[in-house]
């Protein structure tokens, strides 16, 4: 039995024995078994056939429509324009304010420009301004500089009533656990969906309520309004103007991993809980994953570009003078060797994030035995591997690919000299079956590796980053340039996956297919550049320019010939299905089957 393992869900399910409907929920999912929890009085045979119908919970879609419905409509919040920069006063924090400021989290913040510019403009905000960002590229510690914002408002404004949102429970988890180490019960509190899974944290269980069975309760609306912080995901902040807290309550609501919800999402916690004078302050990075939107038609009306982005487009939140004022770029990755960020750094942050890591992290891997160029810790494998699917299944795999992940894995985990163990190592694939391959190869050996995809990954890091790019085909014919490349023709997957790794970076793949993308192709040459090679020949000139769809040249090499010839196949292919009279499926979600994309649910 198979079933989309959702972030944070509990599916609804509707079983019929003897013409009756039983109604249950998915509990955990495994990979070829789900565990479903029904009533005591549900009894089957074993060798009883069951129908099984799985529902989608509407829940997240209603509190959507509930809150885009709602009378309040703040202008400047929704739609700011330059003219509010000044309406409000807003400027830069100056330089004896960030003097001034006193650390309450982490002394490091001071040393850190960018973060300390940001928490001193958030504590310093006046009431009811536009949306203040922080944007926060990997490993750039945005986390802890939206905790030790938070601290500082309620330290600093003692009437602050502080509403904190994330779109899964997960990024909430996070940094409750962060803020716990401030605060008591009485000051913070973990808002949770009654029907959450019995997943939380267990240092959150003091900052939570439960019911004698375990599900989680919701305090009075007295109870709820004495809190200094709550925490809750977006979708779960709609309880509270459920039960009562009234428009404007929560003088600063701080949405975090804002990037990666769509629109109506984070318009839950705002247009159902603030008020005219509510400070809203948005951390994200609009470079990575966005939402995840299943219609196409909604794609196509633009709701797959976040409230984040969409900000982060207009004038006041993209020119330099407005920085420090209306956002802060964060700069400093603490996370990576210099060689793992050039590349995403100079094409995403505009060449500006600086390298941070401690020695003993970033240079951990220099001098291996592995790399072809020991002063370089980035490997590109070149395979010409064979993709492949199972029968019943659209998503593929690549044996050769898994089977070269176990030995870079081996060879990681048995040199003494990096002392890495499997919890320091990850491994990404596009695919759900080259994920299922890889997990299986590892399983006897390496147990406590992460196999993932590029979603599960995202705010996640290892000292070893594995990435395999599993496609290794140039039939075009049913599949065009997007679907046959899957993840790797996607920038925002692209920039994920590597900037996961702190000491080395290993990606494997077919350089033939590869090299057909523009963007991966600069990155082939730049790692080629390096001495990072290895495997099969670099199969064009690695000292030739590489043009995009954006250059000047009319006639492209590659990549724009190929992406019409194969679109035009893909119509053809439409045509004569829909003529015999055959079901086309959906060109984004079936064809390119890959990934484990979250939809952000919390029912």
């Amino acid at each position: 039995m198979e079933a989309y393992d959702q972030n944070d869900t509990k599916f609804s399910v509707r079983l019929r024995r003897n013409y009756l409907w039983f109604r249950g929920y998915v509990h955990g999912v495994q990979q070829t078994n789900v565990s479903l929890g029904f009533h005591p009085s549900f009894n089957c045979p074993p060798d009883q056939r069951i129908n099984v119908e799985f529902e989608l919970s509407r829940t997240l879609l209603r509190r959507m429509h509930w809150a885009m419905r709602s009378a309040y409509f703040p202008r400047q919040t929704l739609f700011p324009c330059p003219g509010d920069v000044f309406v409000h006063g807003l400027a830069a924090p100056l330089e004896h304010e960030l003097l001034q400021m006193r650390i309450v989290s982490d002394n490091r913040i001071r040393e850190n420009a960018p973060q300390l510019q940001a928490v001193t403009a958030i504590t310093k905000l006046p009431s009811g301004a536009i949306p203040f960002i922080v944007f926060g590229p990997p490993g750039t510690g945005k986390t802890v500089t939206l905790v030790e914002a938070i601290l500082q408002v309620l330290h600093q404004v003692p009437w602050a009533m502080i509403l904190v949102c994330a779109p899964s429970n997960n990024a909430a988890d996070i940094i409750s656990e962060r803020l716990r180490m401030f605060l008591y019960p009485s000051q913070l509190f973990r808002l949770n969906a009654p029907s959450r899974a019995k997943d939380l944290p267990r240092a959150l269980e003091t900052y939570s309520l439960r019911y004698e069975d375990g599900s989680f309760m919701i305090p009075s609306l007295i109870a709820l309004m004495q809190y200094r912080i709550v925490v809750s995901t977006c979708a779960s902040s709609s309880l509270l103007h459920g039960v009562g807290v009234p428009h404007g309550h929560f003088t600063h609501i701080f949405v975090d991993e804002a990037g990666q919800a769509s629109e109506p999402e984070v318009m839950i916690p705002i247009k159902l809980n603030a008020g005219p004078r509510t400070c809203i302050i948005l951390a994200g990075d609009h470079k990575q994953l966005g939402p995840v939107i299943r219609s196409s038609v909604a794609r196509q009306l633009g709701l797959d570009r976040s409230y984040l982005e969409r900000l982060m487009s207009l004038p006041m939140y993209q020119a330099k003078e407005y920085r420090g004022a209306t956002y802060v770029k964060l700069t400093k990755n603490w996370r990576s060797n210099p060689a793992i960020i050039s590349f995403p750094n100079r094409m995403f942050y505009d060449g500006e994030l600086e390298a941070c890591a401690s020695s003993s992290i970033a240079n951990l891997c220099l001098g291996w035995k592995g790399l072809p160029n020991p002063g370089y810790p980035v490997i590109f494998q070149g395979i010409k591997g064979r993709d492949l699917r199972e029968l019943s299944s659209p998503s593929w795999f690549n044996i050769e690919e898994a089977s070269a992940i176990w030995y870079y894995v081996r060879d990681l985990r048995c040199d003494p000299s990096l002392g890495l163990g499997d919890q320091h190592i990850g491994v990404i694939a596009p695919y759900r079956a080259q994920v299922r391959k890889i997990r299986t190869i590892l399983n006897v050996d390496f147990p406590d590796v992460k196999v993932g995809t590029t979603e599960e990954f995202q705010g996640d890091e290892r000292y070893a980053i594995i990435v395999s790019t599993v496609r290794s085909s140039l039939d075009f014919v049913e599949f065009d340039l997007r679907h046959t490349l899957g993840f790797v023709a996607n920038p925002r997957r692209f920039n994920v996956a590597m900037t996961r790794a702190k000491s080395i970076l290993i990606i494997i793949g077919d350089p033939d297919v590869l090299g057909l993308d523009p963007l991966w192709r600069q990155f082939l040459n730049h790692i080629h550049e390096h001495g990072g090679w290895r495997g099969i020949r670099i199969p064009w000139d690695p000292t030739k320019d590489v043009f995009t769809e954006t250059s000047e040249r009319k006639t492209l090499p590659y990549d724009a010939q190929i992406r019409a010839k194969s679109e035009q196949d893909l119509r053809d292919l439409v045509a004569r299905a829909s003529a015999t009279g055959l079901g086309v499926v959906d060109e984004e979600d079936e064809l390119e089957a890959d990934a484990d994309q979250h939809w952000h649910h919390d029912e």
